[in-house]
């Protein structure tokens, strides 16, 4: 396929990885002046059902965000990338793995800001979940994220069986596990 058929070729390649720029505006601000958090975790769940649905080639949902960490603060003006990738896949679901770069453009300097997992859920036609391709780490990186994702995967599943069974116990009990 030649890139005037699909135009989008470079958006997700075909290890499942995306990259995407934005740059941030004084309307993207908190009160301290900063990029307001709640901005970048918009920009990041977009990001991963980007990355997710050209994956899984039909439409995906957040189950969801095993993490968000804040590194650093990001001044505006800055232009931020979010690197993006598939780290695991499981019958329908997949784990999209995100680092967000923020650039200074004046000082041409970059930093690590942000890291976040996103387990997104693919969706049939029907509403129902529907399987998707298997992820095949193919070097060292992919070996490793696939091998974190999985352990990620086990806790998610471990902390979802200790809430069913706190339930159980006790319906009113309604803390997290």
């Amino acid at each position: 396929m030649n890139r005037t058929e699909n135009p989008l070729e470079e958006v997700v390649d075909e290890n499942g990885r995306l990259s995407m720029r934005v740059l941030m505006t004084p309307d993207m601000v908190n009160f301290s002046g900063k990029v307001h958090g709640g901005v970048l975790l918009k920009y990041l769940d977009q990001v991963a059902y980007i990355c997710g649905t050209r994956y899984a080639g039909t439409y995906v949902v957040t189950l969801s965000v095993d993490r968000v960490d804040f590194i650093a603060p990001i001044q505006v003006g800055e232009l931020v990338t979010f690197q993006a990738s598939v780290n695991y896949t499981g019958r329908t679901s997949l784990e999209v793995g995100i680092r967000v770069l923020s650039e200074n453009l004046q000082e041409q300097s970059v930093r690590h800001t942000n890291s976040s997992y996103f387990t997104m859920v693919a969706i049939g036609d029907n509403n129902k979940p529907t399987p998707v391709p298997e992820f095949k780490p193919s070097d060292t990186i992919e070996r490793r994220r696939f091998q974190e994702a999985h352990q990620r995967r086990n806790d998610r599943m471990r902390r979802a069986r200790i809430r069913r069974d706190r339930r159980e116990r006790n319906p009113l009990d309604l803390l997290p596990a």
